[in-house]
């Protein structure tokens, strides 16, 4: 049975500590590091200003580095199978950046020129154990953990709701990826044992106590992504949009379910129609979500987990088949509150509401029906980015 494990922050800063050693010669000055996230409920809802409720995971990318008094900045990646990518770029002190290739490196130069001051050549190495292309959104880990590296390295501190917003900044104009504000958002401010209510409309945000002795979240990775074409996800951004703009609305948190009857009336897109009700319903859900799970509500919230993933294979149709699997799979295993799928969707993981002494049998009855090769992890609520001592 395939389990994935935090190697926990004290094994990734050392280890990216003599990566820093081995590549540069010197040792660094500065570190940060920022947790994946796993989404609760609030799916393809915080484009349209809605309410998500995600938490922060034990997972993590550790940023360590040096000014190196130069006009460029190298930037030294250790892939989790222990493969090195590098780039170089110019600092913002020399010149303004541009996106361009390595791709990956788009996320950390839109981080760089976003930062309110300007920055200096540095050196740089960065070591992470958040799955990637699994839906825990590695690439916010990324941008918050070296934003606050940026933050050690200069002495610039930066109100935690303004650090998210330049992040989300970062993707859109970087790698060109229109992702709301969620994940930075989490991945920033993120605590122990709490999951964030994440009003996205105000940029509120309220932590949710997470009782994990009595039930815990299991995430299972499906292990597939299947290829897109790029255009899935702002295909369903701009389809929510028309629905609202049809509405007379800012954006469809503003809409009812009267106005879901409107949009039947104004003869709208079939397709259109099915986003809305979605986004409409799923606010409410997650609203009653955050309410329920301080009471211990498991059962109502697993209701609702269930609802959510129908609701995201049949109306924004963002599930696959193995997704829909999985989750059938754990609608017939004991102990098992509710599941869905998580994240943007197309692969990725789906999470289940389980009641903790029955997370080892839920396990070995994924792993005998489901027809891939699931890779299981249990979420320990964490905390958000910070600034790491090295010593």
């Amino acid at each position: 049975m395939s389990e994935a494990v935090a190697k926990g922050e004290t094994a990734l800063l050392r280890l990216a500590r003599d990566k820093f050693v081995a590549a540069y010669g010197r040792n660094p000055v500065a570190a940060a590091g920022a947790p994946g996230r796993v989404n609760l409920i609030g799916e393809h809802v915080d484009y349209c200003e809605g309410y998500v409720l995600p938490v922060a995971l034990p997972f993590l990318t550790v940023v360590v580095g040096a000014y190196n008094y130069t006009d460029e900045c190298k930037v030294l990646s250790v892939l989790a199978n222990g493969e090195e990518v590098t780039a170089t770029f110019p600092a913002t002190t020399a010149s303004a950046l541009k996106p361009g290739e390595p791709a990956w490196a788009n996320y950390v130069k839109g981080v760089v020129a976003n930062f309110p001051d300007k920055v200096r050549g540095f050196d740089v190495v960065i070591v992470s154990d958040v799955p990637m292309g699994s839906g825990v959104s590695s690439s916010a880990s990324l941008e918050v953990a070296f934003f606050t590296f940026l933050e050690a390295l200069t002495g610039t501190r930066v109100e935690p709701v303004k650090k998210a917003e330049l992040c989300q900044k970062a993707e859109h104009e970087f790698p060109g990826m229109p992702c709301g504000i969620m994940d930075q958002f989490i991945v920033t401010m993120g605590k122990r044992d709490h999951a964030l209510l994440i009003d996205c409309r105000s940029l509120e945000s309220t932590h949710i106590p997470m009782d994990s002795n009595e039930a815990v979240i299991l995430v299972v990775n499906s292990n597939v992504k299947h290829q897109l074409t790029g255009s899935e996800y702002p295909q369903r951004r701009a389809q929510c949009q028309e629905a609202a703009k049809k509405l007379k609305l800012p954006s469809l948190r503003s809409a009812n379910v009267d106005d879901l009857k409107e949009l039947r009336l104004l003869n709208c897109d079939e397709l259109v129609c099915k986003r809305a009700i979605h986004v409409v319903e799923e606010i409410a859900r997650t609203v009653e979500v955050a309410e329920l799970l301080p009471q211990k509500a498991f059962t109502e919230v697993g209701q609702r987990f269930y609802q959510s993933h129908e609701s995201l294979s049949k109306l924004m149709e963002v599930s696959c088949p193995e997704l829909d699997q999985l989750v059938s799979i754990m609608k017939t295993s004991p102990g098992v509150y509710g599941a869905r799928m998580t994240g943007g969707g197309f692969g990725g993981c789906a999470i289940a509401l389980v009641k903790k002494e029955y997370v080892e049998d839920v396990k070995r009855h994924v792993q005998s029906q489901y027809n891939g090769k699931p890779v299981f992890f249990v979420c320990q609520p964490s905390d958000g980015a910070r600034i790491l001592k090295l010593n």
